[in-house]
């Protein structure tokens, strides 16, 4: 129970391109063009249509994001829905919390809810990204939005204890649409805005969701306790509604993947032959297979925050429930805000920069969490966090923004549904790991040891790929 209750809480807190045929299909002298393409990009002597731009939007400067946003008015209705849908989520997070408390009172409760949130994303990833890069990207978005605020309003119905699967139901389906809604999201960036905008659409929309994760929640819970838990679901089926009306205004095309001359068989009606073509793709390409391990490097270690509610309500108890964990998250939002700003300004804003910033990153929070484990109260602890996070937001959102500008439109769908596959796996069975040490009774302290020491393997990872990559470029 004790590993069920933390992981609950912590998890909570927690222009078209050309068409690129599969693969396989590509002749010789097609596959080395692109791949010096590839390598000057990665060199960062070559931006949009093969001319390094003087005057580029800089990510240091605030006057470039509020230009970016007031001259891109596509992005600008596209981010806009993001903000409220997001918004939304955490006043679905709270809701849930109460409505499962007044059920059931049980923590192990909210834990299925959040494993019936977990498995879609590792279950149907894949899947979700073929229908990102077959069908519309807007359709899906819309379609998903629409359904979720039917989805969402049925939690209203849910009264008594013995129907309390229809929570875990509802949840199972309300993440599903997010799966499929998720990597069509995510490939639509580089399709609003024009190459060297990319870093400024991935800064706001890390910056966003590290503002929402530090004022959402408590919003939220502000709401739910004014007007009751009802309010706040009616709150969430309303941004899914503005969402969706949002993006009915974008004008959001993207490059198909080619179909030409192919039999219609089976395995491509059913998508399995688009998902073999995506693996290809990412096993061919090593700087994208590098990229999509970028985030589950960090979920190799992200139990880390379960013991964030650990060290907070139990190490550093001052007698004020919630006190010690809320500063600990609050912290953990900051430096997921500030952390991408600090490396560009330090580091610079081209792809060789930010692939030594990702490797950089690692040691800076391994470094964070092993001091954090041994920290004697919040005061010390609490700095530490941010530092971390600082770190984690690094890796989050340079490894999204190399993506965005490395993988080809047709195959970006299935990239991304991967990628978070792979992270929702890994994240788990860290979360799982970490509340079975803590079952077992093995010191707080030592598991955060181990899992800031966990931050290194990846950090040396990336060091070791980037000197073969340097190496093998002569």
């Amino acid at each position: 129970m004790y590993m069920l209750k933390n992981y609950s809480i912590g998890v909570m807190l927690s222009g078209n391109k050309a068409q690129a045929a599969p693969e396989e299909r590509f002749s010789r002298m097609d596959i080395n063009e692109w791949q010096r393409n590839e390598d000057r990009d990665l060199d960062g002597r070559v931006e949009a249509g093969g001319v390094v731009k003087e005057g580029t939007p800089s990510v240091t400067n605030w006057h470039d994001f509020i230009a970016f946003l007031r001259t891109n008015r596509q992005f600008r209705r596209f981010w806009i829905a993001g903000v409220i849908s997001q918004f939304g989520n955490w006043f679905n997070y709270i809701a849930i919390f109460v409505l499962l408390e007044k059920l059931t009172g049980s923590g192990q409760a909210v834990s299925w809810f959040l494993i019936a949130k977990f498995m879609p994303s590792f279950l149907f990833g894949p899947a979700a990204g073929v229908l990102a890069d077959r069908f519309s990207r807007k359709g899906l978005m819309i379609a998903c939005d629409v359904i979720r605020i039917g989805v969402v309003l049925c939690f209203l119905l849910v009264r008594r204890a013995e129907y309390v699967w229809v929570v875990y139901a509802l949840a199972l389906v309300q993440e599903t649409l997010w799966t499929v809604a998720n990597p069509a999201r995510q490939a639509s960036v580089p399709n609003l805005c024009a190459r060297e905008e990319i870093n400024i659409a991935n800064a706001l929309s890390g910056a966003t969701w590290s503002i929402l994760l530090a004022f959402g929640a408590s919003l939220g819970g502000f709401v739910t306790a004014a007007a009751g838990w009802q309010a706040a679901i009616v709150v969430d089926a309303l941004t899914f509604l503005i969402s969706a009306l949002l993006l009915a205004g974008l004008d959001l095309p993207h490059t198909r993947p080619s179909q030409e001359k192919e039999p219609l068989t089976l395995l491509r009606i059913t998508g399995i032959t688009d998902m073999v073509e995506g693996w290809r793709y990412v096993r061919g390409h090593a700087k994208v297979r590098a990229l999509i391990l970028v985030k589950s490097g960090w979920a190799l270690s992200g139990g880390i925050l379960v013991m964030l509610v650990v060290f907070g309500e139990q190490v550093f108890a001052a007698g004020r429930s919630g006190m010690g964990s809320g500063i600990l998250y609050a912290c953990r939002g900051l430096g997921a805000a500030v952390g991408p700003f600090i490396a560009w300004r330090l580091l610079g804003e081209e792809a060789p920069a930010m692939m030594r910033g990702i490797a950089a990153s690692f040691f800076v929070s391994a470094g964070a969490y092993l001091l954090f484990s041994q920290a004697p109260n919040l005061l010390v602890a609490a700095p530490l966090v941010l530092l971390g996070h600082i770190g984690g937001a690094i890796q989050w959102v340079f490894s999204t923004a190399l993506l965005h500008r490395t993988v080809e439109d047709a195959y970006r769908g299935r990239v991304f549904a991967a990628e978070m596959a792979l992270v929702t796996l890994f994240l788990s069975l860290s979360t799982y790991c970490t509340g079975a040490a803590l079952d077992l009774n093995i010191a707080p302290r030592t598991v955060a040891l181990a899992l800031g020491g966990m931050f290194l393997l990846p950090g040396c990872a990336w060091q070791v790929w980037l000197r073969w990559r340097r190496a093998a470029r002569g």
